[in-house]
């Protein structure tokens, strides 16, 4: 598909308001998948702050979703939330954290919770690992309130030529960090936040099981959207799950899926659902294309669901196939309020695996499909060993995949600032101000692989 350019009074990109208008409280239309691989808390507070939804995975227990909930939701709007070690700890504490974030610093802090300073990789470089931390950190160059605005925040850190300012709270603790990007992005992006002015996040439930205690206790964890989650949506499994959650009288939007026909969507939203995602076989993890045959290509089903949903007055959500900024843009054109991406935020610092390496010492993290073997072992690991055998037989999903870290965009945020630019210059061509007239006026065509090709760039040249 492509879209034709069309006569524009849209001056700026930043004129256009990428805000939802799904019920969700989303400020760009993007959402993580519910994947083990992808969606942890730490990814949930990313995305927040910059005004997307992370789904929670069906796997967590609900005590766990509970635990993430309340501390996304104690997380700052504005100011990160640091890796902090005292002076005590020892060179090589730092090391294995310094990956754990796209600025690559750990705060070293006093007893007290005082800040002390900074250690990046390039302090501990050619020092002992047992050394200790108060040998190496350097002075923090900025330290301000928490209540200083972000444009001040980031003429400081200019003026200073400093990479990291530390945020304290009123009695000097550390509270948070900033980079003079999150600076610049703090001003670009509105949170995606509840009521109570809190980060916003969302948990996903199965359809097996008793499926309305299961919906009670993760809405019990105070989550913002509930996704009623599996791969074949269109079943009466689906319907009579969304009919379980509904009798618990949820204060939330409900999110379900999957499913790829306008058949599909009105039996959902009949049964309950306020929001429809579709998708069946896009994922960079699904194999059940060509392992069954079954599924549509995503933008045809994405049209056809988002039609069907708006006669009723609800919203989808086009679930799979992003790999570039312009699949994003398609799905909003074909009517959905948002899209959902997965592996494409596996291979970011924010994400929950572990940071590995490959032979020519180039970062990345595994991903895996939530319908692998690796996932339905994790997800069986109760039953008795036969039936957890017997279900490692199908398998409709990648089990490891590397998911390199882009250099240039190794953080969510880098990902994000990619997706919402080229989204905002996609309505800038259409003359569109919001998604909704974005959908209105964009008009589409069809091309060839060939017209397809004549767009891709060539960066080595040819």
């Amino acid at each position: 598909m492509f879209l034709v350019p069309g006569r524009s009074d849209v001056e700026s990109r930043f004129d256009v308001d990428l805000s939802t208008v799904d019920g969700t409280g989303a400020t760009i239309p993007l959402v993580v998948a519910n994947m083990t691989a992808v969606a942890g808390r730490r990814m949930a507070e990313t995305v927040a702050r910059r005004g997307g939804l992370v789904v929670l995975p069906q796997d967590v227990d609900p005590a766990a979703v509970h635990d993430i909930v309340a501390w996304v939701k104690s997380r700052h709007t504005v100011w990160d939330t640091p890796v902090v070690l005292t002076g005590g700890d020892a060179v090589a504490d730092a090391l294995n954290l310094v990956s754990k974030r796209a600025h690559g610093a750990v705060v070293v802090v006093d007893e007290n919770g005082r800040p002390v300073g900074i250690v990046d990789e390039s302090a501990c470089a050619g020092v002992d690992r047992f050394a200790r931390l108060a040998e190496v950190a350097e002075p923090a160059a900025v330290t301000l309130p928490l209540d200083t605005a972000p444009r001040e925040v980031f003429e400081r850190l200019h003026d200073h030529g400093a990479k990291l300012a530390l945020g304290v709270d009123a009695d000097g603790r550390l509270a948070g960090v900033l980079t003079s990007v999150g600076a610049l992005r703090a001003e670009m992006y509105t949170p995606a936040v509840d009521a109570g002015g809190r980060l916003r996040v969302a948990a996903a439930v199965g359809v097996n099981g008793d499926v309305a205690a299961k919906a009670e206790a993760v809405l019990a964890s105070g989550v913002d959207v509930l996704v009623v989650d599996t791969a074949h949506g269109h079943q009466e499994k689906m319907i009579a799950a969304l009919k379980a959650v509904r009798s618990v009288s949820p204060k939330v939007p409900v999110v379900a899926g999957n499913v790829v026909t306008a058949e599909g969507t009105r039996d959902l939203i009949h049964a309950g659902a306020d929001v429809v995602k579709v998708g069946v076989g896009p994922g960079a993890m699904c194999t059940t294309r060509m392992m069954t045959g079954v599924g549509r290509p995503q933008f045809s089903a994405v049209a056809e669901c988002a039609a069907a949903a708006r006669e009723l007055g609800k919203h989808v959500w086009a679930d799979g196939g992003v790999r570039h900024p312009r699949d994003v843009a398609l799905a909003l054109a074909a009517g959905a309020s948002a899209a959902m991406v997965g592996s494409w935020f596996a291979g970011t610092h924010e994400s929950p695996g572990d940071l590995r390496y490959d032979e020519q010492g180039r970062p990345y993290k595994e991903s895996f499909g939530m319908a692998s073997k690796r996932a339905v072992g994790a997800r069986t690991r109760t039953d008795n060993v036969f039936d957890r055998a017997r279900k490692a037989l199908f398998e409709e999903g990648i089990s490891a995949s590397r998911m390199a870290l882009d250099p240039q965009r190794p953080g969510v945020e880098d990902l994000l600032d990619s997706i919402c630019a080229g989204v905002r210059s996609s309505c800038t061509y259409a003359g569109a101000r919001s998604l909704e007239e974005f959908h209105s006026k964009a008009v589409l065509g069809v091309q060839s692989a060939a017209g397809f090709a004549e767009g891709r760039p060539l960066p080595a040249g040819w």
